[in-house]
């Protein structure tokens, strides 16, 4: 088809703008919520290729908010999302090839702008790591009159569609009494000992979870000096399973061993629920329109296998809200680093890194141009989305 070509050449010739911001924002990492230095440059694009940008979205200080295309608010819109925070050992997850993968496809379509049957809006969406970006900007609306969207997600594997888990986030704090460590222990009620028992008895609580299902925690605060019963401790758990009801069913597990930890060391429970991610629900319609573009760029991208290990989004949250796609592109070989890991943000700035962005802002770009041309792929998207499974 014409029309995909001339996207594909657009995509092409902005490739070394977007390969010179993709460097620019790995080598300065900024952590959630102050993606302040990747979004002036991603917003500074954007306003380079002739769009009016709206900045602070959502109240978001960090979130920013483009459209191109038909300004008639009437005509389908796709929206494509943009994810550019880090985390403490860099861009370990990739979110300089996320951002720059989105403002590829948009500016590839930015560039028949005239032409597009529909709308197509950019997202610029800050703290996925834990901050859950996209689900503040659901709740202020920021997705008000956005039929469907999408993003992409570099990993070591290359797949359509994509499970994710859900995750319920617990912060658990003990409160006991201090008393000196030798000379009056018995005087003491040791928080610390109250989330060491926590541990202890979620650990024993892991056999009778369903498989797939994940418990990690740490202890952020187990004392104040070592001489002294500790009277404060604290700890935080993140609870994933592939539903979002199964989650809060461990995270309800994880309490009922806080309090009795709590019980058994005479200390007192206090807990915060923080935010959450729900699991994804990938729009079959969408990803494999996707696939088929992947096909024919040169890459198979089929379905992922239903135990495919796998994290949790906050696009997640999305695909409940309306039909969504978050596919999985290959920047390294199995095995040589994947998400989080220190030495998987080395492989976010390479050759082949950028070469995979390029041609997964291709694939983005012309799955958003059919979802607006093809107004059966659309409703075919739609109808999929109406008889989905809440869970």
């Amino acid at each position: 088809m014409a029309i995909h070509d001339e996207i594909c050449r657009s995509i092409d010739r902005f490739k070394d703008q977007a390969i010179g911001l993709g460097r620019q924002i790995h080598a300065r990492p900024e952590l959630k919520f102050e993606e302040r230095f990747a979004a002036g440059l991603l917003t500074g694009a954007l306003t380079e290729i002739g769009v009016e940008v709206e900045r602070g979205v959502a109240g978001l200080e960090t979130a920013f908010r483009a459209e191109t295309g038909k300004s008639a608010r009437s005509g389908p819109t796709v929206a494509i999302l943009a994810e550019y925070d880090a985390l403490p050992n860099g861009h370990s997850c990739g979110h300089n090839l996320i951002c720059t993968a989105a403002l590829s496809a948009f500016a590839g379509l930015a560039a028949i702008r005239a032409q597009l049957p529909g709308r197509v809006v950019i997202l610029g969406t800050p703290a996925e790591e834990g901050g859950g970006g996209k689900i503040i900007m659901l709740e202020k609306g920021a997705l008000k009159g956005v039929d469907v969207a999408m993003m992409a997600h570099p990993v070591d594997g290359e797949y359509a569609t994509f499970p994710t888990l859900a995750t319920r986030h617990l912060r658990l704090t003990f409160h006991g009494h201090a008393s000196h460590a030798a000379a009056a222990p018995w005087a003491g009620a040791s928080a610390l000992a109250a989330a060491i028992q926590t541990f202890q008895s979620v650990d024993a609580a892991r056999l009778h979870f369903r498989d797939g299902s994940r418990i990690h925690g740490i202890i952020t605060d187990g004392g104040q000096a070592v001489n002294i019963i500790p009277e404060k401790a604290e700890c935080e758990f993140l609870c994933r399973a592939h539903t979002t009801s199964y989650t809060h069913e461990i995270a309800d597990r994880v309490l009922l061993c806080a309090e009795a930890a709590a019980a058994a060391t005479g200390t007192r429970l206090t807990h915060a629920i923080l935010v959450g991610y729900k699991n994804m629900i990938n729009n079959v319609a969408m990803a494999h329109r996707y696939a088929q573009h992947c096909e024919t760029l040169g890459v198979m991208a089929p379905d992922a296998p239903p135990d495919l290990p796998t994290g949790s989004t906050d696009m997640g949250d999305v695909s409940h809200a309306l039909p969504a796609i978050h596919p999985i592109f290959r920047i390294a070989d199995p095995g040589a680093g994947n998400c989080h890991e220190e030495r998987f943000a080395k492989h976010t700035d390479t050759p082949r890194a950028y070469e995979a962005m390029i041609r997964v802002a291709k694939a983005m770009a012309l799955t958003a141009y059919d979802l607006l041309a093809e107004p059966a792929l659309m409703e075919s998207a739609r109808r999929e989305f109406a008889g989905r499974e809440q869970n």
